[in-house]
């Protein structure tokens, strides 16, 4: 049996379409030395600004790190946040031929005021509101052009109006009839219903609990209530697997009626920020390659751990989630 190293080049050449909310991430870094005399607030001396590709563009590139191809399709604005994002795709290898613009909403756009690790405040610019109609036809039409050439369909979603329950319903219809593997990371914004017949969700505890709709306070150190938690999400979405990540717990799987505990790997951690997006991205990749969900999720966990130990929204490199494994064989 091969082991958990060499089933990592299963990961290389997969496919994968990718639907859900887009954005950038900026960043404005550096020290506070004195407080304002305008108001009792720190005054920040810049030293560092970046700007990251953010939400499903992160599961996106991420696809791409880790050897595999991914079709994005979203939704951005006619915008000068538009032109920055397509610019960072372009970067991260991803193509921007599949987004959909639509002028009345503007391209999502985050900035995090930060000095060294911490952050001083967070500034948001977008639009919550549900696409229409039209811009729904767009992206069903676009993803069943692209089915047949994928392996799977990752749904991505950070309730900014992308993912609705239309939607998902016709592009879960689309993915089955092809035959194709539908993963989903949802947001506990978002009714688990909405994601019926998919394969797989991998929520946080935070999330799973919201969507379970289950009167819990919290899953840590409870696994009686857990397992109550990942069964009732199953049964929302009709299906028999669930991952369900638990931060420093590492993961739960639940599949074919058992729970298996899949730790975490991570030696670091700076920033969980985008961390989901990196287990989405390579739960899935792993899977449509052939591996056991066991597998995949271990492969997940490692990639993860690399992303925490860095800051904001980074992928994990096909070659560091190799060198991660290595390091724990």
């Amino acid at each position: 049996m091969s082991s958990l190293l060499e089933k990592t080049e299963g990961l290389r050449g997969r496919k994968l379409i990718v639907v859900g909310d887009v954005g950038v991430d900026e960043y404005v870094n550096g020290n506070v030395r004195r407080i304002s005399p305008e108001a009792p607030v720190p005054v920040l001396e810049v030293d560092k600004e970046e700007i990251r590709l953010g939400l499903a563009t992160n599961v996106a590139q991420n696809i791409v790190s880790l050897g595999g191809e991914c079709f994005l399709v979203s939704v951005v604005g006619d915008d000068e946040s538009s032109i920055k994002l397509r610019s960072l795709l372009d970067k991260a290898r991803v193509s921007d031929k599949h987004l959909v613009v639509d002028s009345s909403r503007p391209t999502t756009r985050k900035m995090r005021v930060m000095t060294d690790h911490h952050h001083l405040v967070r500034i948001d610019y977008e639009k919550r509101k549900f696409i229409t109609d039209e811009i729904e036809i767009e992206i069903v039409s676009k993803v069943t052009e692209l089915i047949d050439a994928s392996d799977g369909l990752i749904i991505q979603d950070y309730a900014k109006g992308v993912v609705t329950e239309s939607l998902v319903k016709k592009l879960i219809q689309v993915a089955k009839k092809a035959g194709k593997i539908v993963t989903v990371d949802p947001n506990k914004a978002t009714p688990a219903e909405y994601f019926k017949g998919a394969d797989i969700m991998t929520p946080n505890f935070d999330e799973a609990i919201a969507l379970s709709k289950l009167p819990v306070d919290d899953l840590r150190g409870a696994s009686e209530t857990l397992s109550e938690v990942g069964t009732a999400l199953m049964s929302a979405i009709d299906s028999e697997n669930m991952v369900i990540t638990r931060g420093r717990e590492g993961m739960s799987l639940f599949e074919g009626g058992k729970v298996i505990r899949v730790p975490t790997f991570a030696k670091d951690v700076f920033d969980v920020t985008g961390a989901g997006d990196t287990v989405i991205a390579a739960l899935s990749l792993a899977w449509v390659g052939g591996l056991s969900l066991e597998d995949s999720c271990l492969i997940a966990n490692h990639a993860a751990g690399v992303v925490v130990g860095k800051v904001g929204c980074v992928p994990c490199e096909f070659d560091e989630l190799y060198e991660a494994i290595s390091s724990h064989s």
